[in-house]
């Protein structure tokens, strides 16, 4: 709407009270740019500090799962007698926990005594040998499974 002013000084104060806009309206490239810069660095570490907290996780995981099939071993040992042969591996047990968090079986070893086995985990890649997140996960490492663990 356009209005016209009889009265030049009324339009002046009117004028006054409304705010000049400025030339420069918003953020420059470079600004805007700085700053997704600025955030895509601190998201990257924030990521990189994550994928340690999930790599850690697995691992726990890796080794609470292995205390389970220990007692389940354990059991099947109590009820039947005998460990396990490597042939039947963990598939006669009654657990639902047979891969390992990346996906891979568990590897079963009983040597051919009563007494003894171990339960492998590969770690994330799967071989054996390695460190950290790759490195191995044996059942005797673990040490005995305590009352305290079951709860």
């Amino acid at each position: 709407m356009c209005y016209r002013f009889k009265n030049k000084s009324l339009k002046r104060e009117i004028d006054m009270r409304r705010p000049k806009l400025s030339r420069y309206r918003g953020f420059s490239f470079v600004e805007i740019m700085a700053v997704v810069v600025i955030i895509g660095i601190l998201a990257g570490a924030v990521a990189l500090k994550f994928k340690d907290y999930i790599d850690k996780a697995k691992i726990n995981r890796a080794k609470g799962d292995l205390k389970t099939i220990v007692i389940a071993i354990e059991s099947f040992q109590l009820d039947k007698g005998r460990l396990p042969s490597n042939d039947e591996g963990l598939d006669v047990l009654s657990i639902k926990t047979k891969n390992d968090p990346w996906g891979r079986p568990y590897q079963y070893n009983s040597p051919g005594s009563d007494t003894e086995f171990e339960v492998i985990c590969f770690g994330r890649d799967g071989i054996e040998g390695g460190d950290g997140i790759d490195g191995d996960i044996y059942s005797w490492q673990l040490g005995d499974v305590e009352e305290e663990d079951l709860q």
